[in-house]
This record gives C-alpha cells, sequence and structure tokens, in this order.
C-alpha cells in the first residue's frame, strides 16, 4: 500500500472514529435528557399523588374529625331545648338557640370547604371554552333562581379562553353569582363580564357591578377562607367562593384582584393562561 493510500485509510479511520465519538456523546447527551425529563415527570406525578394524598387527608380530618364534636355540640344543645326548654328563661333559651345556629353555620361551612377541596383538586383538562356563552346560561340562571330580582346583565360576544370547562364554570358562576347578590340594594342593578387590554401579552377578563362594593384597605383579604366584609343577614353566604375562583385561576397559571370603593361596586380582573 502506498503512503498516499495508507494517508487515505488513516484519515477515513479517523473520520470514522470522530463520527463514531460524535454519535456516541449525541447519544449519551439524548439519553441524559430523556433520563432528565422521565425524573421530571415522575417528580410531577409523585407530587400531584402527594398532593391528592393530602387532600383526602384533609377532606377526611374535616369531614370526620370535626363533624363528630359539632355534632356532639349541636346534639346536646338541642336536648337542653327539648328537655328543659322550660325551664330556661327568655334568655337562656336565646343563648341555647344560638349556640344550634352556630352549629349549624360551622356545618354549612364544612360542606362548602369540602365542596371547594372536591371540586378545585381535579386536574386541568384544557380545551377552548366559550365564555360568553357559560356568562349568558349562567345569568339566565341567577335570574330564573330569583324572579323577584331585576338585574341587567352584560356579557360581551366572543369571550373564549383555553381552559378546563367544568373548573371555569365553578369561577365564573362564583363571581356573577356575588355580583348578583351583592347588587340586592341597587337600582338598576348592572353587572358586567367583558375583557380588557392585554396584560403581558395574556387577555384580561372582568366581571363588574355597581353593588355594595368594599374597602380597598381590606383588598388583600378579599380572596382568604370564610372572610366576609358585610353581615350574614345583608347578604348571605359561606365566604368560600372569591377563595375558590382564586384557587380555580392559579390552577389555570392566571392571577386574579379587585378594584372597588364602598357602596359604589366592584370590579374582578382575572387572566388566564393556555398550557
Amino acid at each position: 500500500m502506498t503512503a498516499l493510500a495508507l494517508a487515505i485509510a488513516a484519515l477515513a479511520l479517523a473520520l470514522l472514529l470522530a463520527v463514531g465519538l460524535l454519535h456516541f456523546r449525541k447519544t449519551a447527551r439524548l439519553e441524559r435528557e430523556l433520563r432528565a425529563a422521565q425524573d421530571a415527570l415522575a417528580e410531577q406525578a409523585r407530587r400531584f399523588d402527594v398532593s391528592t394524598q393530602e387532600m383526602e387527608g384533609v377532606s377526611y380530618a374535616i369531614s370526620h374529625d370535626l363533624r363528630s364534636p359539632l355534632r356532639i355540640v349541636e346534639g346536646f344543645a338541642n336536648i337542653v331545648l327539648e328537655d328543659y326548654g322550660d325551664r330556661l328563661d327568655g334568655i337562656g333559651r336565646e343563648h341555647v338557640q344560638r349556640i344550634v345556629g352556630a352549629a349549624m353555620r360551622m356545618n354549612r361551612m364544612i360542606d362548602a370547604l369540602l365542596g371547594m377541596a372536591q371540586r378545585t383538586s381535579r386536574e386541568i383538562r384544557r380545551e377552548p371554552v366559550d365564555l360568553s356563552g357559560l356568562g349568558e346560561e349562567l345569568a339566565e340562571e341567577l335570574c330564573a333562581n330569583d324572579v323577584s330580582r331585576k338585574v341587567h346583565f352584560e356579557i360581551a360576544p366572543d369571550l373564549v379562553a383555553e381552559g378546563d370547562p367544568v373548573l371555569l364554570r365553578i369561577a365564573l358562576q362564583n363571581l356573577l353569582g356575588n355580583a348578583f347578590k351583592f347588587t340586592a340594594n341597587a337600582v338598576p342593578a348592572q353587572v358586567t363580564f367583558g375583557r380588557k387590554e392585554e396584560r403581558e401579552g395574556v387577555p384580561v377578563y372582568f366581571v363588574r357591578d355597581n353593588g355594595a362594593g368594599f374597602d380597598m384597605r381590606f383588598a388583600d383579604r378579599i380572596f382568604g377562607l370564610f372572610q366576609r366584609f358585610h353581615s350574614q343577614n345583608e347578604f348571605p353566604g359561606t365566604g368560600i367562593g372569591l377563595a375558590t375562583v382564586q384557587r380555580i385561576v392559579r390552577k389555570h397559571g392566571g392571577a386574579i384582584w379587585a378594584e372597588s370603593e364602598p357602596g359604589k361596586g366592584a370590579c374582578f380582573y382575572f387572566t388566564l393562561r393556555g398550557g
């Protein structure tokens, strides 16, 4: 073999080795990336499983550990009223009746908390959701459920978002329901659901009303569990609706905030990010 042939052969061998080494490195890198992706997926699955188990544990504790003493309190209070009511004066009976009423309210709050946990712990299933159609449907339901109220709903057309249709219905139901409730003393009562300019490239939706409103000094508490700024007699409820909305919005990667003034209504803004 000539020197030229040997040189060519050596060069070819070197190229083959280089290609082989490059292929090996690329394969090794791809394998590492694949393992990393698999590990990340496994971690996400583990976290979801743990969070689900934790939620189940909390729900069990609420439904059993909290309800048991509550049932005892309510039961004995009713026994006192039934068996010893004639021995109590008016003030004594009123006190016991307040105990029974408080226990019943606590039961309703527990039911609301369990309902929120069960509804919002579901895994998101994203698809295009017709928010305008959903808003119209919910507005009709609210008006049909209370024919004594005259509330004008203004629903913007062509509002479509990517998200879980079940969860978004719950969120919008709470927002529109809140607006409907807190416009009870407004004449005329007005509720608007629409969309404004984008925030960081993401559409901003809003639900606005001309109802009771609230003091912005308490805006950071408005989405807390069981937070109330009006009396139960004036505006009944469990105080869990906005906390539910916030949780749903956050599950969609969005944000929610409010602007309000006492006696001049409130406006709740929220964003929904795609998957």
